[in-house]
């Protein structure tokens, strides 16, 4: 539905994700708007993976609420952002087949986690609520060939942890503890309790 009218904010999307947009629309929201908040996103040195997720998530939102005008009507920041962590370690949003091929050796058997930080801000009040939301997966040990070809799909480009679940690297994955749609990007039941609160789902 598209819930800028009536009683009820207006709801800005903060991310050009075309997967956050996606999952939105699955249970049922469409944004009226959707803007980019072009922040840094570059982590702190020895910054732990979920608070680089909480930070970002709240940095995002506070951008684009920094870009509206006082006199617009009630409006709500919706923003997340997705790490992948292996213990302390951060990994990069893959920008190159190597890097995919070094995320995907070093997850190979092992157990990591997804961190996703979830926040909104409304406005004009500037009341904040923040969430943050933790998977665990457990990918199955990788061959040089599987790496390859996954490589060659060209799907980890631009993901974190150079994968993403909701395509050929399902195959990859043994085990998921947790919230698969946090994996994907947005931790559904968390944003959709979120999002109630200001009446936007029912």
């Amino acid at each position: 539905m598209q819930i800028g009218s009536g009683d009820h904010p207006r709801l800005i999307l903060a991310s050009a994700s075309p997967r956050r947009l996606e999952l939105l629309r699955q249970i049922g929201v469409t944004p009226d708007q959707v803007q980019e908040a072009g922040i840094d996103e570059s982590h702190h040195p020895a910054e732990l993976p979920r608070l680089l997720a909480a930070r970002l998530a709240a940095a995002k939102a506070e951008a684009v609420a920094s870009t509206i005008p006082p006199r617009d009507p009630p409006t709500l920041i919706l923003a997340a952002d997705t790490v992948v962590g292996v213990g302390r370690r951060i990994l990069p949003k893959a920008e190159s087949p190597e890097q995919i091929a070094a995320c995907l050796k070093l997850l190979s058997g092992r157990r990591h986690r997804v961190y996703t930080g979830v926040t909104v801000i409304h406005l004009p009040s500037l009341r904040q609520h923040h969430r943050l939301v933790e998977t665990a997966v457990v990918f199955k040990p990788l061959s040089t060939a599987e790496i390859d070809a996954y490589i060659t799909s060209g799907e980890g480009l631009g993901k974190a942890g150079g994968y993403a679940i909701q395509g050929r690297a399902a195959m990859l994955v043994r085990q998921i503890i947790g919230s698969y749609s946090n994996i994907v990007g947005l931790p559904l039941y968390e944003t959709a309790g979120l999002l109630k609160n200001y009446g936007l789902l029912s």
